[in-house]
């Protein structure tokens, strides 16, 4: 566990400033400086390009990780990895972006006449941004496998927000006109993937010379086996990540998409913890699965899980019942129409973390096939899901499709790695951990609401981290911090 104690201790805390620095950019800067439909123009374009960038890498971010512990060896190259790596998506990339661009009338004809409008000057330059999206993900992926992961994250959570931030602050100046604003926004993500292709020859570990052994290493038909499964799976889970704005710009507006992409960034805040752990864990199961060390894997996946719950269950309360000055900070009050949004989005998120890292297990055990069946028939129900719901709920409809959705996947895939491997995350702290939650929530949601919305905020976040945080600590359900609690007590 040392190394994922450090490197997850690096990646939760660059995570969290730029969740700091995220919720800076969603609550002051972009709203005030973007009109709704331009956010949710944004917010379009870097989901197409992740989808269109997971289509071309045909699965290989995930074979990256999954197959690496195989070729590992410093001194020859890793035996030409990463040029293999990097050339079959370079060909997945022609051959999608000759499909993204003759598929651009029937793309378009989704959206309304004034949407297109606003889409169409920059539907071209949607290349640029998967083909930087590609490149990064795949070098990301390299690193996960090397446990080099802190400066990925520094540069995508913290160096990009930043950048983002400061343009959009010259396009609010009247500096930049919208479109140079678009265009330095795709130019900043092809920023980040050269700094991290800078990275990588600074470590030492840009070996870009291809070689032979990298074909005999491991069966070429084996790698493309899963590569494609792994292309399949991730595009699924994309549509459960994307589909709700993509549907709520094209069933209802951009603009209604830029208010949804507020309310989902706000909730993302609960994915923190699972996403700082998540960039060690897939490595680090990969190798449980390569040594056949099922017990290790069973201690990582409940300790993992536990902490998950804690955090989650902190984040959502806090959250939560502080929403209405969270929004406050808004000056749109427009936006402020996705709250149940929000509610409805925090509830899959700690559900999700509730269940731990299952979905990892499956993509990198043997039977990973079947994360594909569970994925692919999600994604159908989430999209069947969500073109009930949005014309009957709006927003609301879009957070209760992914809500839905969530928890199906995570319950599938919790019963699966039970009934495959005997592996289940849960033991009698989970039950605790939620009881404690909700009593301490529901004891500082009755607290009378003080005049300034501030106060109420800070005297909420108060109460609830000394009931919710005291009493975990004195029932000894964090037993990682026992060893600081007394050494205080003792003091």
């Amino acid at each position: 566990m040392g190394i994922v104690q450090r490197q997850g201790l690096r990646n939760t805390v660059i995570s969290y400033l730029g969740l700091a620095l995220g919720f800076v950019n969603t609550a002051f800067v972009l709203p005030t400086l973007l009109a709704p439909a331009q956010l949710g123009l944004t917010t379009l374009l870097v989901s197409i390009a992740t989808v269109y960038a997971q289509f071309a890498a045909f699965g290989f971010a995930s074979v990256g990780i999954r197959f690496f512990p195989y070729f590992r060896n410093r001194e020859a190259g890793h035996h030409g990895f990463l040029p293999f790596l990097l050339g079959v998506p370079m060909l997945g990339f022609a051959l999608i972006t000759a499909v993204y661009l003759v598929g651009k009338p029937l793309i378009l004809a989704q959206y309304k006449p004034h949407d297109v409008g606003l889409l169409q000057p920059y539907y071209a330059w949607g290349t640029l941004l998967a083909f930087f999206t590609l490149l990064y993900s795949l070098q990301d992926a390299y690193l996960k496998g090397l446990y080099h992961t802190a400066f990925s994250s520094f540069l995508q959570d913290i160096v990009l927000r930043v950048l983002i931030a400061g343009l959009a602050v010259l396009y609010g100046k009247g500096v930049l006109t919208f479109q140079e604003f678009v265009l330095g926004y795709i130019g900043l993500y092809g920023a980040i993937s050269l700094l991290l292709t800078g990275y990588l020859a600074f470590i030492g570990e840009l070996h870009l010379r291809p070689t032979l052994a990298a074909l005999r290493v491991r069966p070429v038909s084996e790698i493309v086996r899963f590569g494609g499964f792994a292309l399949l799976s991730s595009l699924s889970g994309s549509i459960l990540g994307f589909i709700d704005s993509w549907m709520v710009s094209a069933q209802i507006s951009l603009a209604a998409a830029g208010i949804y992409g507020i309310a989902y960034n706000i909730s993302t805040a609960l994915t923190i913890p699972a996403r700082s752990l998540n960039k060690i864990a897939f490595p680090l199961l990969a190798q449980y699965w390569k040594d056949q060390d099922l017990l290790r894997m069973a201690d990582f996946y409940r300790d993992t899980t536990r902490l998950n719950t804690i955090l989650g269950c902190y984040l959502a309360l806090g959250i939560g019942l502080n929403l209405d000055f969270i929004y406050s900070l808004i000056k749109n009050p427009v936006y402020a129409t996705g709250t149940t949004a929000v509610l409805l989005l925090l509830a899959g998120r700690l559900f999700d973390g509730i269940t731990g890292v299952n979905g990892l297990i499956v993509v990198t055990s043997p039977r990973y096939r079947f994360d594909l069946i569970f994925n692919l028939s999600l994604a159908a129900i989430t999209v069947l899901l969500n073109r009930l719901l949005i014309p009957v709920l709006g927003l609301t409809g879009s957070a209760l499709a992914t809500l839905i959705a969530i928890v199906g996947i995570n319950t599938a895939r919790t019963w699966f790695v039970w009934y495959s491997y005997r592996l289940q995350p849960f033991t009698w702290r989970i039950p605790v951990v939620l009881a404690v939650a909700a009593g301490s929530g529901l004891l500082v949601w009755l607290l009378p609401a003080l005049p300034s919305k501030l106060l109420t905020m800070l005297m909420r976040g108060t109460v609830l981290t000394a009931l919710y945080g005291g009493t975990l600590l004195l029932l000894g359900l964090v037993p990682e911090a026992q060893p600081l609690l007394k050494k205080l007590l003792r003091r």
